[in-house]
């Protein structure tokens, strides 16, 4: 071996290039490491990936909905480094981290109530300060109080509905001093809250406001004290508390429970305040302050808040909870009737995205994922000397002979180039992008004519691609064989968690924990589709409209496609020929049902799971998003003509300008965190073989699910493995018990 490692970065999704980022980030180096990145096909991004299609007025084509949480502290600063280390011209379009990213805060949930769709439209605060300065890591109490203020706000409110409600109605009220008797109560039997509250009010607000002065008292102790008496101040805190929830859970089922199927308004209310109190004494009665979240993964988050007492008719599969399952497309292959997700991962990723956030709840990218982020990390890498090999598949990683370590990589060499370096990008409108296809120009024309005459899809693991090249060139495409000590020391494994069967059947017959890991992370395939109009979003004749006047995310309706997004800030940096410009784009997604994968090369299967995905989309149009857009629609009937289509075909077939795609492929499907998985995640250099380090979120993070957050996260966790920076890493210990 060369004293200056070499690393392989296989794939360019989000975790392999943030452990580049962050192995590059020493301004010396290049006098340690050499980075090669490859890379199958002719871009990054991954899951992430998006082109743009110049056939469409250079149109943003992605994946899937793409839209960070304000929570994603690791991937925001991470990219605020990049666009500020990058330091593009300020003339340049998204020249800067804070214009590429713009706060969203209206969410939409739907509920499925008496045969109709109604949506329940939520408004989140901006809370002051920059989503890369937040922090994943509050203190037990400082959680507790945390929920217990949305726990209050909850109970405001409803007391206020309800009374609105008794107004109008001028019903028999229960007399006012119901609630002082709860307190006497309270105070008589609960010794511990009676010795640490001492202003206990005659109406629930004053009492909220006393015991918020006790979780200050106690979360402030408690961070401070070393006594060795702490645990069991600590336990008697948690049983005072407990006490006093279930009291509040109590008036909540007495006073509310009759009054829900009357009042929407109510009903939302109070399965916000039954999850809130459900979370709370879930997290003592499970004592995560000593077991960690960890603990609670053994158990669905459905089944977890049935067993702590969740109300079953109203909260347990209320929209709230069905929109974070589609969130995260928990469902086993796609079946929605098989719910799964760790109630751990559930319950952490939850309060983290609602108590965690800094300026929006959500942030909106302003262009495609691969503008906003691989683009400039692209730029930025190359900058610093880190090479890129595109049109690389990889076909197989091989031990030594003794299984300590990788010793040869092997290659699938897709094209030939017309020179060295491939250059990636189109201009639009001064943005670098991605396109949707190759840049065939750059490719040997023989090359480039049969690639488009097939219709070759080089990111595919079913392509036919190889059999057709054999049929017309009468040889195989070239393969290259990497070898240890001569083109690589270590290896950044950044392809995700379903390419192992695939790529590594030889690692996996020699390492049980890979295996394990291998065939009990579970993989989910997704659809989505993309529509432009010719009709702005107002003349949809969606009716929620929130104060701020923001278009929705909105979640948690009907299968197969039960989320969508408004994402017209996109429009603007498309371009289309003069006078067909769209006035609304709008985003589709959801899981997508496949029950076995083929074994063998079967490069039709994506093309019926494509074709699936549009009948669903089309479908869906007919028969669904009425519901939603009645001013285009109503039932079995969808105005085609206010789609967008430059051939200005007519009826459905305008459709067929529009864009959907199937993520089959090993690399594309989402990871899952199907309840008891997470204990089979391993950490980045936890395999047998010293020079292999995994990436991605499929790895063990202080996240463990689907997401940027957990890619970057184990992209950082690779860097630190092999150079030791960075040291620490924000949220990386969600998992673990508080006294650590």
């Amino acid at each position: 071996m060369t004293e200056k490692r070499k690393v392989a970065v296989l794939g360019g999704g989000v975790a392999a290039m943030t452990a580049a980022c962050y192995l590059t980030e020493d301004k010396n180096w290049q006098t340690k490491y050499d980075l090669t990145v490859y890379q199958m096909g002719w871009r990054l991004g991954g899951k992430g990936a998006s082109g743009r299609n110049a056939e469409y007025g250079q149109r943003i084509e992605e994946h899937g909905l793409h839209v960070w949480f304000g929570a994603y502290v690791n991937s925001f600063k991470t990219m605020q480094k990049v666009y500020s280390d990058l330091n593009r011209p300020s003339n340049m379009p998204l020249a800067k981290f804070d214009d590429a990213f713009k706060p969203h805060s209206f969410i939409a949930l739907t509920e499925h109530v008496e045969d109709q769709w109604k949506t329940w439209g939520i408004e989140f605060p901006i809370i002051p300060g920059n989503p890369a300065d937040g922090d994943l890591d509050p203190s037990f109490w400082d959680l507790i109080k945390l929920v217990y203020y949305w726990l209050k706000e909850f109970t405001s409110q409803l007391i206020t509905v309800r009374k609105n409600i008794q107004a109008a109605s001028k019903p028999k009220v229960k007399h006012e001093s119901w609630w002082a008797h709860i307190v006497h109560e309270v105070k008589e039997e609960i010794d511990e809250l009676k010795e640490d509250i001492e202003d206990w009010g005659e109406d629930i607000q004053q009492t909220y406001h006393a015991v918020s002065s006790f979780i200050d008292k106690v979360s402030h102790k408690e961070r401070k004290d070393e006594d060795p008496k702490i645990i069991e101040k600590h336990a008697r805190h948690q049983t005072a508390f407990t006490g006093f929830i279930e009291w509040i859970k109590d008036w909540l089922e007495e006073e509310f429970v009759e009054l829900l199927d009357e009042n929407d308004e109510l009903r939302r209310l109070f399965i916000g305040a039954d999850l809130a109190i459900t979370s709370i004494k879930g997290i003592i009665a499970d004592d995560v302050y000593r077991n960690g979240f960890g603990y609670l993964n053994q158990w669905d988050f459905r089944e977890w808040l049935t067993s702590h007492g969740a109300n079953v008719k109203y909260s347990v599969d209320s929209a709230p909870i069905r929109g974070f399952y589609d969130l995260v497309f928990g469902y086993e292959n796609g079946d929605f009737n098989k719910p799964n997700l760790e109630a751990g991962v559930a319950l952490l990723a939850l309060l983290r995205i609602a108590l965690c956030y800094r300026g929006g709840v959500m942030w909106k990218m302003q262009a495609g994922m691969g503008d906003v982020i691989f683009a400039p990390i692209y730029q930025l890498l190359k900058q610093r000397g880190v090479k890129f090999e595109y049109f690389h598949k990889i076909d197989a990683l091989i031990p030594n002979s003794q299984n300590t370590q990788v010793e040869t990589i092997q290659l699938t060499q897709q094209v030939s180039l017309k020179q060295a370096d491939y250059d990636p990008f189109v201009d639009v409108d001064g943005l670098p992008c991605w396109p949707s296809y190759p840049n065939y120009q750059q490719i040997n024309d023989d090359e480039a004519a049969l690639l488009q005459s097939h219709n070759i899809n080089l990111e595919s693991h079913w392509t036919d691609w190889p059999q057709v090249y054999q049929s017309h060139f009468n040889k195989p495409l070239p393969t290259k064989n990497l070898q240890l000590g001569v083109d690589f020391d270590d290896i950044i494994f950044g392809i995700s968690v379903g390419g192992l069967e695939h790529i590594c059947p030889s690692l996996l017959e020699n390492d049980d924990s890979l295996l394990a890991c291998s065939q009990n992370i579970k993989t989910v395939a997704t659809q989505a589709f993309q529509i432009w109009t010719d009709v702005d979003y107002s003349g949809l004749g969606f009716n929620c409209i929130p104060d701020n006047g923001e278009q929705p995310i909105l979640s948690g309706f009907v299968e197969p496609y039960d989320t969508w997004a408004a994402m017209n800030q996109l429009l603007c940096r498309e371009n289309w020929p003069a006078g067909t410009e769209p006035k609304n784009v709008a985003y589709f997604c959801s899981a997508q049902t496949v029950s076995e994968y083929p074994q063998t090369a079967d490069h039709l299967f994506p093309k019926k799971m494509k074709e699936q995905a549009k009948q669903n989309a089309i479908s869906y149009l007919k028969h669904d998003v009425h519901n939603l857009w009645p001013n285009v629609a109503k039932f079995d009937e969808f105005d085609w003509s206010v789609l967008t289509d430059l051939s200005d075909n007519v009826g459905v077939t305008r459709f067929n300008s529009q864009y959907w795609r199937s993520n089959v492929d090993p690399s594309e499907r989402y990871v899952l965190s199907v309840k008891g998985s997470s204990r089979f995640r391993l950490n980045t250099n936890d395999t047998r073989f010293s020079n292999l380090y995994l990436t991605g979120d499929w790895i063990n993070t202080g996240v463990n699910a689907g997401c940027v957050e957990a890619a970057t996260m184990a992209g950082m966790e690779t860097s630190r493995a092999i150079c030791g920076y960075p040291s620490n890493i924000n949220g990386e210990f969600g998992f673990a018990p508080y006294k650590n």
